[in-house]
Order: structure tokens, then sequence, then C-alpha cells
């Protein structure tokens, strides 16, 4: 892999990927952009403890462009985007208008592919293996910052989760502190050391080994399968068998096997609601333990993959019981979504 670090004309960080040694990236930004202002600010709930983000210059931010107006396609006939060059392998830049700014954190946008009409799912494995250097890179050079405690790579995919831009991308965010979702799995951690003597995690895996009725696919060095207590119609959680707390330390094994896995993961994702059905919408999730958590290497790493379509033309809505107790109601048994997801296997 090499990677290029540049400027964009307005002073943001772009950083080029690649998987040719010899690739030069030279091109500049000749867009007269102003410098980025921004108005985010962490907010600390008093009642439940956590943390809001305002942002509210992200009102003005691009909105579903036609294709030809995409903002992270290649600059070429003389139309300027976000990436300077006129082709790219994985592109990272600094997100025109972040959640978190400044002393507030971090978010940048990453860009899988110059494709335009692609998906994750389309990639070779070559071209999935570069996100993921480029993923592990990033949480190396965030973790850097004093402002970020915990870094999130994360996919948005569909317009149905919210997604604005039809390009396939994902984002990363630094976080200035550490997320409520990483709190509660740290506290049942801790809580299962005190009384097991034994790791939450490992513990998890082993009884979705034992169990196999919920595991969906398993590699050498990666394994798949939907929660005991799924909160969405379609999830998956993948693992390294070997656990490690984040990006940075998986093994040479494990990043050569990834690709593979979770590529026919997602492939299988857009299968479950049989032919003729649109791609299948779908958050994917890098959980990281934050860097300076205590206990930090007793948690996890790990993807989670869920959907929100619980069925051909309809979607889980987060009504009442999700949105006002946070009590999730799932219609679809882990069991069941375990069993379509096998039945799916890609050729």
């Amino acid at each position: 892999m090499k990677k290029t670090v540049t400027t964009l004309a307005d002073g943001r960080e772009l950083i080029y990927y690649d998987s040719a040694d010899d690739v030069v990236r030279d091109a500049v930004d000749p867009r007269p952009l102003d410098a980025v202002s921004t108005s985010s600010e962490i907010r600390r709930d008093p009642l439940l403890g956590d943390s809001v983000a305002i942002a509210s210059h992200r009102q003005g931010r691009t909105y579903h462009p036609p294709a030809d107006e995409c903002p992270l396609c290649p600059s070429r006939d003389g139309r300027h985007s976000e990436i300077p060059d006129t082709d790219y392998d994985v592109a990272v830049f600094e997100n025109r208008f972040p959640s978190l700014a400044g002393d507030s954190g971090r978010c940048e946008v990453v860009c899988f592919t110059s494709d335009h009409d692609v998906s994750f799912a389309g990639l070779t494995e070559t071209q999935a293996a570069l996100v993921l250097d480029a993923w592990t890179d990033r949480t190396a050079d965030l973790a850097e910052l004093p402002q970020v405690a915990q870094v999130f790579c994360f996919e948005n995919r569909g317009a149905e989760i919210g997604v604005t831009l039809g390009h396939p991308h994902g984002q990363i965010y630094g976080y200035p502190f550490v997320t409520p979702r990483t709190e509660l799995m740290l506290r049942s951690m801790e809580t299962h050391r005190a009384e097991t003597g034994r790791n939450l995690f490992d513990d998890v895996v082993a009884r979705e080994l034992a169990d196999g009725e919920r595991v969906v696919l398993e590699g050498e060095h990666w394994v798949a399968f939907v929660p005991y207590a799924a909160h969405w119609p379609y999830e998956v959680h993948l693992h390294p068998r070997r656990r490690v707390p984040d990006l940075r330390e998986l093994d040479d094994a494990a990043r050569a096997e990834f690709p593979r896995v979770y590529l026919e993961l997602l492939r299988r994702f857009d299968r479950i609601f049989g032919p003729g059905e649109p791609p299948t919408p779908y958050i994917s999730a890098w959980h990281q333990a934050p860097f300076r958590a205590p206990g930090r290497e007793e948690f996890a790493l790990h993807l989670e993959l869920f959907t929100i379509r619980r069925t051909s033309g309809k979607l889980k809505f987060l009504a009442g019981s999700e949105s006002g107790m946070n009590v999730f109601i799932n219609d679809v048994p882990p069991e069941a979504a375990a069993r379509r997801l096998r039945e799916v296997a890609s050729e």
C-alpha cells in the first residue's frame, strides 16, 4: 500500500491509498473554496449521562446530487470534485460538513472506489483489502490526536438508511468521548469478568459456535453469527477468532482472510429478499476499544452488519418502544435470520 497525504483548497486533509507503489498523486485542487466554518458543540445530557453533538452547519450539506455532479467521483472533464485526481483506488478526506471538528473530534469520508456505480459488495478482494488497510491506518493516525478517545469506522448504505450521496463510501468518526454503546459493553465486560473470571466476548463467541444454530459462516480466522438477542431483523456480528482490541492489532492471517469473508456477507445481504428486490440497505459498523479506557485489552474488535428492512417492501421503524425507551422489538427470530443467510450463500 502507498499512502499519499495532501490538502484540498480549503486546507482539509486528503489521503490517497493506492495498491501500486509507483502511483504519483500530485493533482492540485483548483476550486475557490472558503475556509471550512463549523459550529460543532458537544453537550452532555444530565439525565442520561450521554453526549449530543450540536452541528447546525450541517443543514447546508450536499443532498442527493445527480450522478454527474457527485462530489466523491474523481475530477474529470473540467468538473472538479473533492478528489482532485482523475482516478483513485481509495481516498479519505476531512468532511466538509463534519458533525465533530477541532477539540470536539474529527469526521472523515472514506471513498471505497472511484467507480460511482459499484457497491462495496462489488469490490474485488484486493480492493476490499485496501479499504481495510485504510481503516487501520486512519485508526492509527487518529489515535495520536489528544482530542480523540475512540474511532468508529462505518458505512451507511441505501436511501432508506438516510444516505445522501450515492457514491460507495463510508465515514470515520473520531469521538472526543467514549460512546454510550461502548460504555455499556465495557460495563457488561467488567461485570462478567468479576462474576466468572472469564472474558465476556470470548464466552459469547464460544456460545454461538457451540450452539451453531445462529452461525452464518466460518473462516479459519473469522466467524459470523446472528446474535442471540439481535435487535435488528437481519443482524450479523463478525469476530476475528483471535480477540484483539482494535484494527491495528489484527494479524496478517486475519487481514488476508477478511476480504473474502466480508464480501461474502455483503453479497448474502443482497440476496435475503430474493431476486428482483432492490439492494438491501444496511449499516456496517466497526466496534473498537477506546484508546485510553481501563481494561481496553479485554475488549473485542468486531463488526456489526444489520439492515432495517424486515421483509420485502417493509422497513423496521424505531417507534415508541425503541425510540422512547430503547427497548427493541424484533419481528424476525435470530435463528430464522441466520437460516436465511445460510440459504443465500454465493455460488
